[in-house]
C-alpha cells in the first residue's frame, strides 16, 4: 500500500477546515499531521483537539519534507500570501473560499501555481452535493431544453445570530473579507459559473436592509450568460426559514429544488428535494436523494480533494475557475455601487 498523504493546515479562521479534519481522520489514504495559526490559542485548541503536531512557525510547517499539501483557511485577505508561500515549497495547495478579494490577488494566486506547478484546488462545496450534480446531469443533457432563467438562492441567518455577528468576527470585517455577499454568495456564483459558464453581465443590489453588523447583509445579482440565459443570485445572511433553493425554466421543462441551502436544509422536509416537469408530462418526476444539509455537504469536499492529489481526480474547480467566481462577485458589487450594468471581463 502506498504512504498515506500527509497535509497541513494554515490557519482555523475559517471553520470548514475543522470538518475537514474530522472527515479525513477516517480515511487510510491521508492524514493531516501538522498545523499553524497566527492566533495561537486557537491553533493550539485544535491542535490538541486533532491531535496535530502545532508549528508555531509557518515557514518552518512548510519547510517539512513529509508535508505533501496544505489546507489554506485564513481570512480571506491572507489567502495569496499564504498560497503563494506554500506553492513556492512545493505544497499542492487546497483553498477554502473565496479565492481572494481582489483580482490582483487571484492571479499571483494563480501566476504562484503555474509558477511552481503545485497541485491547486477549491474547496467549493456545491460541486460535491449529489442533488446539485444531478441537476447539472439534467442541465447537461437537455431535460429542460433551451434554458431561460435559473434562480438560485443561497442564505444563511448568521446575522441574526448575535453570538456570531461581533466585533473580532473576521467574517464580518469588511478588510479581512469585504462583506457578507463576497463572504457567502461565492457559493452560488461558483454554481452558476459550473452550471452555465462565464457570465456576459451582471446587475446588483446589495446592501444592509435589517442589520448593520456588517457592511451587507442581502444582495441579489442578476447576471446575463453566453446564449441570453438570466441567472437570479439571491443572498441572504438574515433567513431563518426557506424551502425553494433552486428553480430552472426552459423552454422543453423545469427543474425545482427544495432544501437545498442552510435555512431551508434544517426545516421537515416536505416533498421531493428534486423533481423534474417535461413537456407533454402530467405530473413532476421526483427524484429519490436525501436532504443534504449543509454539514453534509461541507463533509463530502475532503474526499475529491483527496482523490484530486492522488491522481484520480480532476480538481474540484482551479485557480483560473476561482477567479472568474471573484469577479463575478466584486462586478456584483460594483453594479449595485455604482447602480449600472457592468460587463465581463472587469475593465
Amino acid at each position: 500500500m502506498p504512504e498515506p498523504l500527509r497535509l497541513g493546515v494554515i490557519s482555523f479562521a475559517h471553520g470548514h477546515v475543522l470538518s475537514y479534519c474530522r472527515v479525513i481522520a477516517g480515511f487510510d489514504d491521508a492524514e493531516v499531521v501538522a498545523c499553524w495559526d497566527d492566533d495561537q490559542e486557537r491553533g493550539q485548541k485544535h491542535a490538541a483537539e486533532f491531535e496535530l503536531e502545532w508549528m508555531p512557525d509557518l515557514d518552518a510547517m512548510l519547510a517539512r519534507a513529509d508535508i505533501d499539501a496544505v489546507f489554506v483557511a485564513s481570512p480571506t485577505n491572507k489567502h495569496a500570501e499564504h498560497v503563494i508561500a506554500a506553492a513556492e515549497a512545493g505544497k499542492h495547495v487546497l483553498l477554502q473560499k473565496p479565492m481572494a478579494l481582489t483580482l490582483a490577488d487571484c492571479d499571483a494566486i494563480i501566476g504562484a501555481v503555474n509558477r511552481t506547478g503545485v497541485k491547486f484546488s477549491m474547496c467549493y462545496q456545491m460541486r460535491c452535493d449529489p442533488v446539485n450534480q444531478k441537476m447539472k446531469a439534467l442541465v447537461d443533457e437537455g431535460a429542460v431544453g433551451d434554458i431561460a432563467v435559473i434562480r438560485r438562492r443561497h442564505a444563511i441567518p448568521m446575522l441574526l445570530n448575535k453570538d456570531w455577528a461581533v466585533p473580532g468576527n473576521w467574517h464580518i470585517d469588511p478588510v479581512q473579507n469585504m462583506g457578507m455577499f463576497m463572504d457567502d454568495a461565492s457559493h452560488a456564483a461558483d454554481w452558476f459559473y459550473w452550471m452555465l459558464g462565464r457570465p456576459v453581465s451582471v446587475m446588483a443590489e446589495i446592501d444592509n436592509i435589517v442589520t448593520d453588523a456588517a457592511p451587507d447583509d442581502n444582495g441579489v445579482a442578476l447576471y446575463r450568460f453566453s446564449k441570453g440565459e438570466i441567472g437570479i443570485l439571491f443572498n441572504s445572511s438574515t433567513q431563518l426559514a426557506a424551502e425553494a433553493t433552486t428553480e430552472i425554466y426552459g423552454d422543453a421543462g423545469t427543474i425545482h429544488q427544495n432544501y437545498g441551502d442552510l435555512p431551508a436544509s434544517l426545516l421537515p422536509a416536505d416533498g421531493a428535494p428534486l423533481k423534474l416537469f417535461r413537456t407533454g408530462a402530467k405530473d413532476w418526476q421526483r427524484f429519490d436523494f436525501p436532504i443534504v444539509p449543509q454539514g453534509v455537504r461541507i463533509q463530502a469536499v475532503p474526499r475529491p480533494l483527496i482523490d484530486y492529489l492522488k491522481g484520480e481526480a480532476p480538481p474540484l474547480a482551479t485557480a483560473e475557475d476561482g477567479k472568474v467566481c471573484i469577479e463575478m462577485i466584486l462586478g456584483a458589487y460594483q453594479s449595485a455601487w455604482e447602480g449600472r450594468r457592468l460587463s465581463f471581463p472587469l475593465e
